[in-house]
């Protein structure tokens, strides 16, 4: 999902529904929170967290489609705010011994990410 705000030109990106627990996705959203398009892209792509690949894909797509929709300039960005929410919790019965069976709890997050255009002096 897209959304333009054409006062401020900020580009915001929403991920819903990743399968991924909201404290290890926070863990790599602080360390790229107000740095610049290029720098959060190469923090992302040397992480070695799991979290970083669908992080750095959403922060790709949403430089990609404020330059295509809003026509700015990919090295004049930085990450203003990002955000991760809680989102539902998938749960799943497994089988096991005797009949009985374990319940297994799979949790989501939201992503928020919002891209803005540096204020040139």
């Amino acid at each position: 999902m897209f959304m333009i705000n054409n006062e401020n030109r900020e580009a915001k990106v929403l991920a819903q529904n990743i399968c991924m627990s909201v404290f290890k996705a926070r863990r790599v959203i602080d360390q790229i929170r107000g740095r610049s398009y290029e720098e959060a892209l190469m923090i992302l792509e040397l992480m070695p967290y799991r979290a970083s690949y669908p992080i750095l894909k959403l922060v790709y797509s949403a430089a990609a489609n404020a330059s295509h929709n809003m026509g700015l300039n990919e090295v004049d960005l930085f990450i203003s705010k990002a955000e991760v929410n809680r989102g539902t919790i998938v749960k799943k019965l497994k089988p096991r011994a005797r009949g009985r069976s374990y319940l297994i709890k799979k949790t989501t997050c939201h992503i928020k990410i919002f891209l803005k255009e540096k204020q040139k002096i």
